[in-house]
């Protein structure tokens, strides 16, 4: 790998880090936002739908949760992308937002952010994989939830026959 000669000297930017911090530190706290809403708002539906709905009852109560989490994720990518583009580190938002949609799902991308940025291009997918994990502990609370309820509903049933 060459890299220009006014590069070369480039190790790392205190004001980079301390934007990234900042960046991850801002994910978090929407992350723990749509995870809170989530989880209320699944327990709503679940009271509201009741054990008695059945199988396709609880499965909606699901479906409608990962959205919620999908549009949480969407909401954190458009806030990087919009920092990026902000900070002029790629030319237009439709790229910013490309690249952090990659970046942040960790797929990766050819852009390259400038050499006074770059290191952002790695603390993104750190914010990815932070609010990934928490996603899928939220998932799985309600997924455990759902299949205690169906269970309980077969035990139930086959015990009255």
């Amino acid at each position: 790998m060459t890299e220009p000669v006014e590069h070369l000297a480039y190790v790392i930017s205190t004001r980079e880090v301390l934007w990234g911090i900042t960046l991850i530190a801002v994910t978090m706290v929407l992350h723990a936002l749509g995870m809170v809403t989530t989880s209320r708002a699944s327990q709503a539906m679940q009271r509201r739908v009741g054990p008695e709905s059945g199988f396709f009852g609880g499965a909606w109560v699901l479906v409608a949760a990962s959205w919620m989490i999908v549009a949480t994720h969407f909401v954190e990518i458009i806030v990087w992308a919009a920092f990026l583009d902000w900070r002029g580190a790629l030319p237009t938002m439709s790229t910013a937002n490309y690249y952090a949609l990659l970046q942040y799902t960790t797929v990766g991308s050819g852009i390259s952010l400038p050499y006074d940025w770059r290191l952002l291009g790695g603390m993104l997918p750190m914010a990815g994989m932070l609010t990934f994990a928490w996603s899928t502990a939220v998932l799985l609370k309600l997924a455990v939830q759902f299949e205690e309820t169906q269970v309980g509903r077969l035990s139930h049933r086959a015990r009255k026959n």
